[in-house]
């Protein structure tokens, strides 16, 4: 009896999960692009690949000069329906600073919901709750209501913090629940 009930909870747990992005060494990462503040005159700069691991790598450094101090990565995806979801799970390792992240309900919207999470320098699953992404726009909170779509049009991970140092996030797998 126990054993039908442990089956039916994994069964229920898989079900209720989607897997946004899974990387690997084979990994296809032709969506995802790099934002930096360059493109307001700033000078720092990200990069992001797949490592011999098999995990993305998302890196670079943020420079303060000529007003900047953010880089991002970006993922542009299909509607991704988070109707039945409530959370995003991503396995990831950072380098003890804090990352935001960001989704779009569509491609169109010009202002991102976030939320920061710090990072512990190993391997982790940081689950952020869809409901605490707040609208932000360039650095400004709007008064709009917090996260309350169907759909996610974009995802990104953005490293700013308005002074000079070198950034490395790894990430292993997004998911929503």
């Amino acid at each position: 009896m126990k054993s039908l009930a442990l089956l039916l909870l994994i069964i229920t747990a898989m079900a209720t999960t989607t897997t946004i992005f899974d990387f690997t060494k084979d990994s296809n990462i032709s969506n995802w692009r790099i934002v930096d503040d360059v493109v307001m005159g700033g000078r720092s700069n990200g990069v992001f690949h797949i490592n011999q691991d098999g995990h993305a790598v998302f890196s670079g450094t943020v420079s303060p000069e000529n007003n900047g101090g953010f880089s991002s990565v970006r993922y542009d995806t299909k509607a991704i329906n988070v109707s039945n979801h409530t959370k995003v799970c991503i396995k990831l390792k950072g380098d003890g600073k804090p990352y935001q992240f960001r989704v779009k309900a569509n491609d169109r919207q010009r202002y991102s919901y976030i939320t920061t999470f710090k990072t512990s320098g190993e391997w982790e699953i940081i689950t952020l709750d869809l409901k605490d992404l707040y609208p932000a726009f360039r650095g400004r909170t709007l008064e709009y209501p917090n996260f309350d779509k169907e759909f996610i049009e974009e995802i990104a991970f953005l490293f700013g913090n308005k002074k000079a140092e070198a950034f490395e996030l790894l990430i292993d797998k997004i998911e929503i629940r």
